[in-house]
């Protein structure tokens, strides 16, 4: 089974360089940077560095939908630029797709960093995907092109449209959380506070649940880099 995996950016060049470097260790299919319109060097890192680039609208829905369309494998892997993957990853991504009534995927999350609150972040998110099937972009969802079709995508929302991928996927089949560490930058929480932070996105989260749109919901999100 052939991985791209799509990684959508934005003035992203101080986390690009790690992303792409553990990625291009783990050698998929092809890798696709759906830069938003960048400031900085995010796409001449990308560049550099022989990867694809695809230029898309500003939103990562938008991005991620773009980079979809313009990949050649027979699965895509979501990734943050912000996030890096476990050597071992696209091979467990792979076993994982091809397992009876899955339909998409995850990683476990890591935080990089030894404050306990993070290991009980980590924990929450891996629980949620499996009680729930709901996983966040910042696990690294994988998905086959077929499945990816056939839910139409991912939302054109503003805010939390790896949520209601997550709902549309888990219709489909069970979305799994596959034996290999995805390490998440902290700078999110380092910025607001951990505590704010984690009940910001449990806040999010429940809001969304009773019927509050995303878009709306976009306006409480701080944007971070």
């Amino acid at each position: 089974m052939r991985i791209s995996v799509i990684i959508p950016a934005l003035n992203e060049e101080a986390a690009l360089p790690l992303t792409l470097a553990r990625l291009m260790s783990e050698k998929p299919h092809e890798i696709i940077v759906v830069d938003g319109g960048s400031t900085d060097g995010t796409v001449p890192i990308a560049e550099q560095r022989g990867v694809r680039v695809v230029l898309g609208s500003r939103g990562r829905a938008s991005q991620m939908n773009a980079g979809a369309a313009a990949a050649t494998g027979d699965a895509f892997l979501f990734l943050h630029a912000d996030c890096s993957l476990q050597p071992g990853s696209i091979v467990a991504a792979q076993r994982s797709l091809a397992r009876r009534g899955v339909s998409a995927g995850c990683f476990k999350m890591h935080v990089p960093l030894p404050h306990p609150l993070y290991r009980s972040i980590a924990w929450c998110a891996t629980a949620r995907v499996r009680l729930f099937g709901i996983a966040y972009g910042d696990q690294g969802i994988f998905v086959r092109r077929d499945i990816f079709q056939r839910v139409g995508g991912f939302p054109q929302l503003k805010l939390m449209e790896d949520v209601w991928f997550s709902l549309k996927l888990r219709r489909v089949g069970r979305i799994t959380v596959a034996d290999r560490r995805i390490d998440v930058s902290p700078r999110r929480w380092q910025s607001q506070g951990i505590i704010r932070q984690t009940i910001r996105n449990w806040l999010l989260t429940a809001l969304a649940a009773v019927g509050v749109h995303p878009n709306r919901l976009a306006r409480m999100y701080p944007h971070v880099r």
